[in-house]
């Protein structure tokens, strides 16, 4: 993974303004405010493939690209990268603009991996893409 290319992966998922209560004391925003903020982005995207509720399990090769500033639209975009029997890994990358106009950076990127629950928490299998409704078709093919 690298922050090298200017074209976004996936669709756009989330967006949301950086304010001045998520900075830490140098002024920039806590990682663990955009971390956050694509965990939400992740979630929507598996649950709509999982067509049920489902927990974050484990996030790989996390990248911290550049600073998130006050004022900041973060842009979060997501897509399902692969599919097991209970879980799945979302490709999520978390774009700026700056100054709400300017410049449009990636600024985190990572693999969020989710397993689908049931009502009871237990782990249950994720269905086949064929029987999956046509919002969700429609929204996998935005890419």
């Amino acid at each position: 993974m690298s922050g090298e290319h200017n074209e976004t992966q996936g669709r756009l998922t989330t967006r949301t303004v950086a304010m001045p209560g998520d900075t830490n004391p140098a002024g920039d925003i806590f990682g663990g405010w955009v971390v956050s903020q694509m965990d939400i982005a992740a979630g929507i995207c598996a649950g709509q493939r999982a067509q049920s509720r489902v927990v974050t399990v484990a996030l790989d090769g996390m990248s911290f690209i550049r600073p998130v500033k006050v004022g900041d639209i973060l842009g979060v975009y997501t897509f399902v990268k692969s599919v097991g029997r209970t879980s799945m890994d979302i490709h999520v990358e978390a774009w700026v603009r700056r100054g709400r106009i300017g410049i449009r950076e990636k600024v985190t990127e990572g693999i969020f991996k989710f397993v689908a629950i049931d009502e009871n928490g237990k782990s249950m299998p994720i269905p086949a893409e064929k029987d999956l409704p046509d919002y969700v078709h429609e929204a996998m093919n935005e890419l």
